[in-house]
């Protein structure tokens, strides 16, 4: 018996145009137009359980140059976990690069995503660099979404969106981490980007609005080093996690808030509102012990969760 052809949905636009802080920033690149082919990425992953119980990626869609390949079982402490990592085949986003995925994690299905390197911003003349973000998780799903570091160069122009659709039995760890800029270039180019304009809101499937927080950096209008902002520290992690309120709580009482001035360290946590979850955050110098805190967060998460911590990084991370 033959199968019905599976039809292929368009993809939707990602416009972040009349978003009033990119104004500045809508020429058209003289070399390639905005979301010419190689440069409007798209991604679909979807996770779900099989027949046998095993979580598995059932659904998957991809548009150059963003590249995603068989899902691995390499976690230590979750072996039946399938681990991906998003690439991409251009390089460095650039001038008018239009980026969108969508991640669906279904019914007590569990997936770890990350990426391949850190995603570098390059310098920018023309226009800007956008990414928006679809992430569904269904009742008892669970979902660690842990990228590597955004880096931007000078002149760069980023904005971003993420949707966090989130059942109120499931569990989300979801990360972001920002370079200053990079630090070592020459003689340094820390916050010397036009404008960082981060977005991430969370609902209920029924579409019940959670919480919203949007951040835009601007260094023409507010220097990043005023106290308050980045001060003295050069890295930033955003870290939500939107879990049922019985977790979040134990969660919150379990972690360690402090500001170490010798190391430069800082991290801090409170509660989303309308008991969505919690908020984390982190400050430091450089990416590697940012990156160690947070992923101490997200074994305190998994195992408040799940009961099983988080494994060792692997040297080469």
């Amino acid at each position: 018996m033959l199968k019905a052809k599976k039809e292929k949905l368009p993809t939707p636009e990602v416009d972040f145009d009349s978003a009033p802080e990119m104004s500045r920033y809508l020429k058209e690149p003289e070399a390639m137009y905005v979301g010419a082919p190689g440069k409007h990425g798209y991604l679909r992953m979807g996770f779900e359980l099989d027949k046998w119980g095993k979580s598995i990626m059932r659904d998957l869609e991809r548009r150059a140059p963003l590249i995603v390949q068989q899902e691995l079982y390499f976690d230590e402490e979750m072996p039946e976990m399938p681990c991906v990592y998003i690439l991409s085949s251009g390089g460095p986003n650039v001038d008018g690069d239009r980026y969108r995925q969508d991640i669906t994690v279904k019914k007590d299905a569990y997936a770890w995503v990350s990426t391949g390197a850190a995603t570098k911003l390059a310098q920018m003349k023309y226009n800007y660099s956008g990414l928006k973000q679809n992430i569904i998780l269904e009742d008892n799903a669970y979902l660690e979404f842990i990228p590597e570091p955004v880096i931007p160069c000078k002149h760069t122009r980023f904005i971003s969106d993420t949707r966090l659709v989130v059942a109120e039995t499931a569990t989300v760890f979801y990360s972001e981490i920002f370079m200053g800029g990079r630090k070592y270039y020459k003689d340094g180019e820390l916050f010397e980007y036009d404008v960082l304009s981060v977005c991430s809101h969370g609902e209920r499937p029924d579409g019940t609005q959670l919480f919203r927080e949007k951040f835009i950096i601007d260094p023409t209008i507010e220097n990043p080093r005023n106290l308050g902002v980045m001060g003295s520290f050069d890295v930033f992690a955003n870290v939500i996690v939107m879990t049922p309120p019985e977790m979040a709580e134990k969660i919150y009482e379990k972690t360690e808030v402090y500001l170490d001035r010798e190391n430069k360290l800082a991290a801090g946590i409170t509660r989303l509102p309308n008991n969505a979850g919690l908020l984390f955050k982190v400050l430091g110098m450089e990416p590697g012990p940012v990156k160690k805190i947070v992923r101490s967060f997200c074994s305190q998460v998994r195992l408040t969760v799940k009961g099983k911590p988080v494994p060792e990084e692997f040297p080469w991370r």
